[in-house]
């Protein structure tokens, strides 16, 4: 018996409104010999795809360790329902990145690196089952980079707004969720970071960076803005001091 069956069929059901390449690829995962899939799954390697919603390609493949599920729902939430959510001009200031992005980015999405860093493109794609040129992935290139949750958690991408935000959230009811919306922005600004990386290579890193953080800014103010407009301000502390301190 395939000790993974009953996940691969959970994942089938999520990958139904997938575009093309996703499902394809999702196809070329679980058919693979059995003894690839047993060697991963004592590794406890796992695959969770995602797609933005609004475009056939990048398809995200992010790989991580099976003891941490929660870390790569995050990252596919992130681009699967934040990114539709965040202003159209913060989704049209990557529109020129994703067009000429890899068919098919890989992230290993870690827990931290040695160096400190948030994320690096790679230069040669390392994650097995992508390293080498298969029918499943038709004409998409393969490109890979990692992410380090932790230090994304720990990350104070704009000190003084992240800072007053958190004070501000403190007392009230909505502080998770805030956290919660705020780290998926993170993640989501690191891997359009690292993209930008892999499109344009020779890009001086300013200017990567205040994009992604312009981005980040954007997004999370937006996300502030809609939650003063629907929220009671006398109802829930969390917003009834916002834009007062």
């Amino acid at each position: 018996m395939d000790m993974r069956s009953g996940r691969r069929d959970k994942m089938k059901l999520m990958a139904s409104s997938f575009p093309p390449l996703a499902q394809a690829i999702q196809n070329y995962l679980e058919c693979r010999p059995r003894a690839a899939r047993w060697l991963e799954w004592l590794a406890g390697r796992e695959y969770h795809l995602a797609a933005f919603p609004d475009r056939p390609q990048p398809v995200v493949v992010i790989a991580h360790r099976d003891r941490t599920p929660a870390r790569a729902a995050q990252l596919a939430r992130a681009v699967e329902q934040d990114w539709m959510e965040v202003p159209l001009r913060c989704r049209e200031m990557y529109g020129d990145v994703l067009a000429r992005a890899p068919g098919l980015i890989v992230v290993q999405l870690r827990r931290k690196n040695v160096c400190g860093c948030l994320g690096h493109r790679h230069v040669i794609v390392k994650e097995i089952p992508f390293s080498e040129p298969h029918d499943a992935f038709g004409d998409a290139t393969v490109g890979e980079m990692d992410i380090a949750f932790d230090p994304v958690v720990r990350w104070l991408a704009l000190p003084l707004t992240d800072t007053a935000l958190d004070t501000q959230f403190i007392a009230g009811s909505r502080l998770k969720e805030f956290h919660d919306q705020r780290l998926r922005f993170r993640l989501l600004s690191v891997l359009l970071h690292e993209t930008h990386h892999m499109v344009a290579p020779q890009a001086p890193e300013d200017e990567v960076r205040d994009r992604s953080l312009t981005f980040y800014r954007e997004a999370l103010g937006s996300y502030v803005e809609n939650a003063r407009a629907s929220l009671s301000f006398t109802i829930d502390r969390s917003f009834s001091r916002l834009g007062k301190e």
